[in-house]
């Protein structure tokens, strides 16, 4: 006899808690990306509280992962916009929910939302989606692409930089949006785990003598990220004393020769190319991090998401950060807090006298300064960015929802 969900829905009472409560995630595919992995941590986290945790998504290198604690997967390719596959995709998600007796779809793609809105509809449940990071360039195509994104019935997003202009276009009520910021993994970005013969090789690797300091640059080689500005910042610094200084620039230099080229011109015309290094693409950024004592990140443009803010503070290095996209949202700098509480500092972009003048301040630290600043960098990234805490908020939000409408 078929499941009618219509019926269902109307005889269903929904638990008021997460125990026993079942829970449908929908990703692209259980592949090994920072959005599946924070998928995988929050059902981990239903199946310990005694939920039933079910992931859809194409097979991907996670599944095995999910299955071991106790997780479902449910194969499904829900990156369309044909409207035939997303009318088959709602209905084959309306069967599922009535049949499994889900409680609530969590979508993380904009194809997987529109076939849960009429899934979620019909049966009566709740919807979560995320936003999606993507740059402000591509936002004019968020009425039509990413419309089905801003309807949950709770909305999370990973920066308030990348949820404002979803919430202005398709005017989401700010009650509805949740900020949690992406995690990281803070086992292998742990300054704990580096060993001194690790980062002496590294030294040695990119021919630092000893007694020079390194301020890292994380990032390819590319227009948009600042490289120009931290020239013209490197001339300052030398002229205000800072001589025992060399910035390291960690990052593909091959996509973008012309940039790499205008770099050394530039740095050559403002006599500081002796303080560069440009060593390409490095596989183990821990000891990177480990090695240097301070990181800058000098965009002139948003990234997308600024993983490069929160590994450095992981590995208990202070930053100096533009301003621009999320960068802000993902350090401690005054006037947001107290000078105390201060793990980094932040400067507008594109303005080599502020970047000089955050570098220098940041350079001139006493040892107990740094200790404590860099003390206070871990502590703040193991709460930020902590995968524990984005599963807990996750989950904090999926029990409210129950509480509300159960």
């Amino acid at each position: 006899m078929a499941i009618d969900a219509a019926d269902v829905a109307e005889t269903r009472v929904l638990p008021r808690t997460l125990a026993g409560a079942t829970v449908l995630q929908i990703v692209p595919a259980l592949r090994d990306t920072s959005q599946v992995r924070t998928t995988i941590g929050a059902a981990r986290a239903l199946v310990q509280v005694g939920a039933r945790a079910i992931v859809a998504g194409e097979r991907g290198d996670l599944v095995d992962d999910l299955k071991a604690f106790g997780g479902e997967w449910l194969p499904f390719a829900s990156t369309t916009f044909n409207p035939a596959k997303l009318r088959a995709n709602a209905a084959a998600l309306d069967r599922f929910v009535a049949a499994e007796r889900v409680d609530i779809v969590h979508a993380k793609n904009a194809g997987a939302a529109w076939s849960a809105l009429v899934a979620t509809d019909r049966n009566s449940i709740c919807l979560i989606t995320d936003l999606p990071d993507l740059p402000r360039r591509r936002m004019w195509l968020a009425s039509i692409y990413l419309g089905a994104l801003s309807r949950g019935d709770r909305v999370i997003s990973h920066s308030m930089y990348n949820a404002r202009p979803m919430i202005a276009r398709h005017r989401i009520p700010v009650e509805r949006v949740s900020v949690i910021p992406r995690s990281i993994d803070l086992e292998y970005f742990d300054p704990a785990t580096i060993q001194t013969d690790r980062i002496a090789a590294l030294r040695r690797a990119w021919g630092i003598p000893s007694g020079m300091r390194i301020v890292l640059v994380p990032g390819r080689i590319a227009p948009w990220n600042g490289h120009m500005t931290l020239v013209h910042a490197a001339r300052l610094l030398s002229d205000n004393g800072f001589t025992d200084v060399t910035f390291v620039m960690v990052g593909d230099d091959r996509r973008h020769r012309r940039s790499a080229r205008a770099f050394w011109k530039r740095a050559q015309e403002q006599n500081v190319d002796a303080l560069f290094r440009m060593v390409g693409h490095h596989e183990d950024m821990p000891s990177a991090y480990a090695a240097a004592d301070l990181v800058v990140v000098p965009y002139t443009s948003a990234p997308v998401y600024g993983r490069v803010v929160a590994e450095a503070q992981s590995m208990a290095r202070p930053v100096v950060a533009t301003t621009v996209g999320p960068l802000p949202e993902n350090m401690l700098a005054p006037p947001r807090i107290a000078e105390e509480l201060r793990t980094g500092w932040d400067v507008p972009p594109g303005n080599p006298t502020a970047l000089a003048r955050a570098l220098a301040d940041a350079l001139s630290l006493d040892d107990s300064e740094f200790r404590a600043m860099a003390a206070r960098a871990r502590a703040f990234a193991q709460y930020m960015f902590s995968p524990h805490r984005a599963a807990a908020a996750t989950l904090e939000i999926y029990a409210s929802l129950l509480e509300t409408q159960g």
